[in-house]
């Protein structure tokens, strides 16, 4: 609770006080009920200046005195409270709305993460914990005005283009729509798609027939959760030692072993190389599973002689940090 919402609140508490103790003293000084004492309380303290309710005697005219110089006080400092905590929150959401436009105008090569449901969460969470820069957006504002803290995020419709260029789409890497009905992610892939034709656009479907749909306008993949997630249960009953490898093996924040894929600049020291002579398995105890090559086909357990390309893309098994040292050998000259 900030300083200034701390202030609200003993004010409000002060002139409650203010406003029992006024109406209690009417009360024994003058011999008035609830009513009238709190009556002549409110607009005493208010300054509103009707007559009395009944003719006060000289110690109900020094009472009311007092009450005048201190209510008169607590109202103008809670009011003062008030205010404050009203513009402060205007400035801060306006500064904060600018300080997050700034960020993301600062932004390449990002991802658009379209939607922040049960699935869009689970995406940003492996997104922020790959290190990969992404901006969210979302129809409905999250309590706190932020998501998780420290995403940067977009209150609209993603399937309008002005709120998609908000979110830098024409610099993105790539956008991920998993909005709720598959009309929307239709919306948003064609809109993507117009305004950068270079962007890599993954789909959520979610009813039948809708992923041939989703390719024509121009996703690159769509995923299906029902699909996947039917295949998922069937694997676990029928090949539960793999499922669970793979989980293992792809799970975030495992420190034992990761599976990543590594891309192979032009002119990186390992290009032109065999598996074997690079040493992957026999030094760093890494193992190439598969090669992308740049034309798009897959070469599954590649062979020791297999010669590496610019543009392949590794996928690798090993640790983390020997994942790292191999990224390094897949990039610098």
């Amino acid at each position: 609770m900030t300083r200034v919402r701390r202030q609200f609140i003993f004010s409000v508490i002060l002139l409650l006080v203010v406003i029992l103790t006024g109406t209690g003293g009417y009360a024994v000084f003058e011999k008035w009920s609830f009513l009238d004492a709190l009556y002549m309380t409110i607009t005493t303290i208010t300054t509103v200046g009707f007559r009395e309710v009944h003719d006060l005697s000289n110690g109900g005219r020094i009472f009311t005195l007092v009450l005048i110089v201190f209510g008169v006080g607590t109202i103008l400092y809670t009011l003062n409270n008030a205010a404050r905590i009203v513009i402060e929150g205007e400035m801060r959401e306006f500064f904060g709305r600018r300080k997050v436009e700034k960020k993301i105008r600062e932004l390449k090569n990002q991802y658009v993460v379209c939607g922040y449901g049960r699935m869009g969460r689970v995406i940003c969470k492996e997104l922020r914990d790959k290190g990969a820069r992404f901006v969210v957006i979302e129809k409905e504002a999250m309590d706190g005005g932020t998501f998780d803290g420290d995403m940067l995020f977009i209150t609209g419709d993603a399937t309008k283009d002005e709120v998609l260029k908000e979110a830098g789409i024409e610099r993105a890497k790539g956008l991920i729509s998993v909005l709720p009905t598959d009309a929307e992610n239709l919306y948003v892939v064609l809109s993507a798609r117009v305004l950068n034709p270079e962007l890599n656009i993954v789909a959520r479907a979610g009813e039948e027939g809708s992923e041939q749909k989703l390719l024509r306008a121009g996703a690159d993949r769509v995923v299906s959760p029902y699909h996947i997630g039917g295949l998922r249960i069937a694997h676990t009953v029928l090949k539960p030692s793999v499922v669970d490898f793979i989980e293992f093996a792809t799970r975030s924040g495992n420190i034992d072993l990761q599976m990543e894929e590594i891309s192979v600049r032009e002119g990186a020291s390992i290009e032109g190389t065999t598996l074997d002579q690079c040493g992957f398995g026999r030094e760093l105890g890494v193992i190439i599973v598969a090669i992308k090559r740049a034309q798009g086909d897959m070469k599954f357990n590649p062979t020791f002689k297999t010669v590496i390309r610019p543009g392949d893309i590794l996928i690798a098994l090993g640790e983390r940090r020997k994942l790292r040292v191999l990224e390094d050998m897949a990039e610098k000259k």
